[in-house]
């Protein structure tokens, strides 16, 4: 059974990490110094009369507190000087937001929801992230966007417009308070140098496949993961970095040359007739081009494919042919195919492909030379499944969710 928790209450046993304090008042007036670059952080110091031969220090002092010991707060930063840090606190800030709700799956899976200040003349907004805990890693699906444009036809989160992009702290919050309620960063007694080892993380692969189309939120997304994967902060490899569009093409091409992540691509169909419906970008960027930006993907090899995913549809995309015609389509690419068993939400038409069918096309695709792994549905039960994320702001009604809950439970039997 799902666990739904209260964040004000300092004795709920589920909480891994101290209940976090609602979003400060203050904080969408003072500019952020999480998701800026050395060069932008160094700039800011200036601008409040840090000399600049102290710059280059300072900013390797704020880089460690901030991304290596995790810190919401100037007044932890006990090497940094008081003065210091009173001026900084004054002019910035390194809050984190409201955690308005987290929730747990039956399967240990968990779902935040976070509530992001306004900006300019907006209104706050909210987002969701899932944490899906395995054997051998910890996965943080991070979303860029609140809401999308792209109208997937078979994703819940396409039925929420788009209400704006995220910065990029508000990409790089999602991954620092995952940490924080995971208990991934050292204690506050560890010594100011100390960090946590690579191989004691719960946090060790991201994959930008949330809310929203994270190529058309280019920059932000590229330093958010730039400092995801700094080696002397968060130190992200990337290759446990995976972002996933779903086929614009020009941004592609740079997501390869600028940011040098691992590529997943929404790919869903196989000729542009279906791929037009399931994913409407194809009418801009249809299946040629966007196998063409996969062949020139810098640093492709067998040892770093393409990750092709693929949601299985009953009667839509999950007959054999549609296997036959998926192999000839990625040819010469070096892939791997996530079959992924739809997950249904309120007031879609779709139905998920029957279990054994799935397995024949993942029989299929395999002896055809390519791993087809059929992704385990995870976090059902709390909406945190692919595609069934949408945030509190449109969020269905709580008798829908309700009643789609108690189906999930009912047939979770048969998964």
């Amino acid at each position: 059974m799902a666990v739904s928790i209260d964040l004000t209450d300092p004795k709920s046993e589920a909480l891994s990490a101290p209940p976090v304090s609602p979003m400060p008042a203050n904080m969408a007036e003072k500019p952020a110094l999480i998701g800026l670059t050395r060069d932008e952080m160094a700039d800011a110091l200036g601008e409040i009369g840090v000399p600049e031969r102290q710059q280059k220090m300072r900013v390797s002092q704020l880089w460690h507190w901030l991304y290596v010991r995790g810190v919401s707060d100037f007044a932890d930063m006990t090497n940094v000087g008081k003065d210091l840090r009173v001026k900084l606190d004054s002019h910035f800030t390194i809050a984190r937001p409201e955690i308005v709700e987290e929730r747990i799956s039956e399967d240990g899976t968990r779902k935040w929801l976070f509530r992001f200040p306004p900006r300019g003349a907006g209104r706050p907004v909210e987002v969701e992230t899932v944490y899906i805990p395995e054997e051998d890693r910890g996965t943080l699906c991070i979303s860029s966007q609140v809401g999308c444009t792209l109208t997937c036809s078979f994703c819940h989160t396409g039925t929420q417009r788009l209400v704006r992009n995220l910065t990029a702290e508000e990409i790089l919050a999602q991954l620092l308070i995952a940490r924080d309620r995971l208990g991934d960063f050292p204690d506050r007694d560890t010594p100011a140098g100390g960090i946590v080892p690579a191989e004691g993380r719960k946090v060790t692969n991201i994959v930008m496949m949330g809310m929203g189309e994270p190529l058309y939120n280019f920059e932000a997304v590229k330093k958010a993961l730039l400092i995801a994967s700094d080696g002397d902060g968060l130190s992200l490899s990337k290759r446990r970095i995976t972002l996933s569009t779903s086929g614009v093409v020009p941004e592609i091409y740079r997501t390869g040359e600028e940011i040098g992540v691992m590529l997943a691509i929404s790919l869903h169909a196989c000729n542009d007739e279906l791929r037009d419906v399931l994913v409407p970008i194809n009418k801009k960027y249809p299946l040629e081009k966007l196998m063409e930006a996969c062949r020139a993907y810098p640093g492709l090899s067998n040892a770093r494919r393409i990750t092709f995913e693929y949601v299985m549809i009953k009667g839509v995309n999950d007959r054999m042919a549609d296997a036959r015609d998926l192999v000839k389509l990625l040819k010469g690419i070096p892939a791997k195919i996530n079959l992924i068993p739809f997950n249904p939400w309120p007031g879609t038409d779709y139905e998920c492909s029957d279990w054994e069918q799935i397995e024949a096309f993942a029989d299929f695709v395999n002896a055809a030379g390519y791993a087809s792994p059929i992704r385990t549905p995870r976090g059902r039960d709390i909406l945190a499944a692919c595609g069934q994320l949408k945030s509190e702001s449109e969020r269905m009604r709580k008798s829908e969710r309700l009643k789609l809950e108690t189906m999930m439970i009912a047939g979770h039997g048969a998964d």
